[in-house]
């Protein structure tokens, strides 16, 4: 029998105004997921934080794009682009439709729930646009997806979730063809040495003390991507490193961060190729800290040669390799990794399938 299947792509949502930059900021501030302190300290903190970041760091961010996130607009994009493939290979009669839920700002849970009800559908997939899962992200985007579903009387729909998938053939293969664009640049420019930076978001030290895994699926995904480079370029080494961006407030980040990195490659003499591998769209972290605040750095610490590889937005491979993931875990009525086994080590505790077991 066939279905009308929903995809919904989690993401984190940025301000689409000036005036929306702030509220944004206190949106995110507040969730318990990244900010653990009582509600009303909480409160106090996010009010802070948000004011002091929309009138400078943020504010003077999103100046270089107009006071607004591309995030919307290149989500909807691999969206559009992800619908058309899954019908194309509509398997059994299904109709798919996908549909952008942001987390921090519009449109979010309760707007896109109303709009999977009105649309009739019999199934729903959850599709986290994060491929390494985060109690900050993926976790804190199906906490609120759970509530509007409640809200909304459609806590019985039968629906299934990809909770991570940070070594995805498609992922990889796409990550890997936009490094070596780069690549081809730095060795046409005459750079004998190259490194390979790759840089993901970074999060506070004691949230991966407290069994969070998503630093050890950045690492994962960063060796599957070294590898495939290897494979590609035909080498036999590859000069490659991670490292953590986007830090703020006081408390100790996981590292090393991208600024010693970039400090490192420039002592080191090397060349370096910047790939946000934990980002699969271009937004403010990618084209404002990388492409013009991190690059700025580097020429200041006598770095020549700095390469930023794009990220897989709306690639083939990458859109594929979505499509792949939808169609295999369709039929199933549970939370898995990609391959349905969990893939966190023991340690971390705080894995989606050991949290929804």
């Amino acid at each position: 029998m066939s279905k009308k299947i929903a995809v919904v792509l989690f993401n984190l949502g940025g301000p689409d105004s000036k005036n929306s930059i702030r509220p944004f900021l206190l949106n995110f501030f507040m969730d318990k997921n990244i900010i653990g302190a009582p509600i009303p300290i909480r409160c106090l903190i996010a009010t802070m934080i948000a004011n002091k970041r929309s009138k400078r760091e943020a504010g003077e961010s999103y100046s270089f794009l107009g006071d607004r996130s591309p995030l919307l607009k290149n989500s909807r994009a691999q969206a559009i682009k992800l619908e058309g493939v899954l019908n194309d290979k509509a398997q059994d009669g299904n109709t798919y439709k996908t549909f952008v839920c942001m987390r921090y700002w519009h449109p979010m849970s309760p707007q896109v729930v109303r709009e999977v009800r009105d649309w009739g559908a019999d199934k729903i997939v959850l599709l986290p646009l994060y491929p390494q899962f985060s109690t900050t992200t993926t976790w804190s985007s199906l906490g609120v997806w759970k509530k509007a579903l409640f809200e909304a009387g459609m806590e019985n729909t039968e629906s299934s979730m990809i909770c991570c998938y940070p070594e995805n053939e498609g992922f990889v293969n796409a990550s890997a063809e936009h490094i070596k664009i780069e690549y081809a640049k730095a060795l046409k420019d005459g750079h004998e040495r190259i490194r390979v930076l790759f840089s993901a978001h970074g999060l506070p030290e004691k949230v991966i003390k407290n069994g969070d895994p998503y630093q050890s699926q950045c690492e994962a995904s960063a060796e599957k991507i070294a590898e495939k480079l290897k494979s590609d370029l035909g080498v036999e080494t590859l000069d490659w490193g991670i490292c953590y961006q986007s830090r703020v407030g006081p408390m100790k980040w996981i590292g090393p961060s991208t600024e010693e990195a970039i400090e490192k490659a420039a002592a080191d003499k090397t060349a370096i190729i910047i790939y946000p591998h934990a980002f699969t769209q271009e937004h403010v972290e990618t084209l404002v800290e990388l492409d013009i605040e991190y690059k700025e750095l580097a020429e200041k610490q006598g770095l020549h040669g700095y390469y930023r590889a794009q990220t897989v937005g709306t690639a083939d491979a990458f859109i594929d390799g979505l499509a792949k993931l939808v169609h295999d875990h369709q039929e199933r009525t549970d939370i898995t990794a990609e391959g349905f086994e969990c893939i966190c080590a023991p340690q971390f505790d705080r894995c989606c399938m050991r949290m929804e077991a």
